[in-house]
């Protein structure tokens, strides 16, 4: 018999992935996750923003700094005002940062929607690659006959069905995060 077992694990670890990156994504409230692809040249090597400092969101438009050694305050501001991508302007009192997250304007919650469907995008064709690697594998366990032609047709129609059911799974995480950025 056919076993898709390894193939859904792919499936799963394509939809986490998916999930993460969405949790990237900016909604207008301040959240420490926003500041994970920051990296920050200390000690002579750079490394992520969270390994050198804490990072909390006391405010909902907010996010504090706290480095573990002060003396990289500098740094790790130029890495964040660096990272042209998050367009935030962090402030320092010497101990700790402040980096306020300007509310977004409905042009830039559209941009934001857009870029979480190119995403969605991103993670069909993932799924599309393993369905096809689970198609190939299937008409190749055939051809040595390990699969009769009835298995085969069962196999082809669970692919389907897991396709969909995986397919589903991303268009709700999507319309989740779609709803949560458009909502003021």
């Amino acid at each position: 018999m056919f076993d898709m077992k390894p193939y859904e694990q792919r499936f799963n670890e394509v939809i986490n992935h998916f999930a993460e990156e969405l949790k990237k994504i900016r909604t207008g409230r301040a959240h420490p996750g926003q500041l994970d692809s920051v990296k920050v040249e200390v000690y002579g090597t750079i490394m992520p923003l969270n390994q050198v400092s804490n990072i909390t969101a006391p405010e909902a438009q907010m996010l504090l700094i706290t480095p573990f050694d002060p003396s990289n305050i500098t740094a790790i501001s130029g890495a964040i005002r660096a990272d042209q991508s998050l367009g935030f302007n962090p402030s320092d009192d010497g101990r700790v940062i402040r980096v306020p997250v300007p509310p977004l304007t409905e042009e830039r919650r559209k941009q934001i929607v857009k870029q979480a469907s190119e995403k969605v995008e991103e993670t069909k064709i993932a799924m599309r690659n393993i369905r096809q690697d689970i198609q190939k594998d299937a008409r190749r366990k055939k051809e040595v006959n390990e699969l009769s032609e009835d298995d085969l047709k069962r196999v082809e129609k669970l692919i389907d069905s897991t396709m969909a059911d995986h397919n589903a799974k991303v268009d709700d995480l999507f319309k989740a995060k779609e709803k949560e950025i458009l909502t003021i």
